[in-house]
């Protein structure tokens, strides 16, 4: 599976949602519903955290999960 094809899914999954879902690779913060921030920060093996926020953030964190889980991409689900 293309890591394009991850970015897609990723983004799609995030736009379903109202609440901010913001992935954090370092000390940069994307976007995830954009599909552009997702390109440049993306890259199997590396750990991210994401935070969401918002009147939808526990099912979007659900669904989030899900589909970095699928892509085998390592996500930390920040709750706070």
């Amino acid at each position: 599976m293309s890591n394009n094809t991850a970015i897609v899914e990723i983004s799609q999954t995030a736009s379903r949602f109202r609440s901010s879902i913001v992935l954090q690779a370092e000390n940069k913060y994307i976007d995830v519903k954009s599909i552009l921030g997702l390109f440049t920060t993306l890259i199997s093996g590396h750990a991210y955290d994401l935070h969401v926020h918002g009147p939808d953030a526990e099912e979007a964190k659900k669904a989030m999960a899900d589909v970095f889980a699928k892509h085998n991409l390592h996500v930390n689900i920040i709750s706070d």
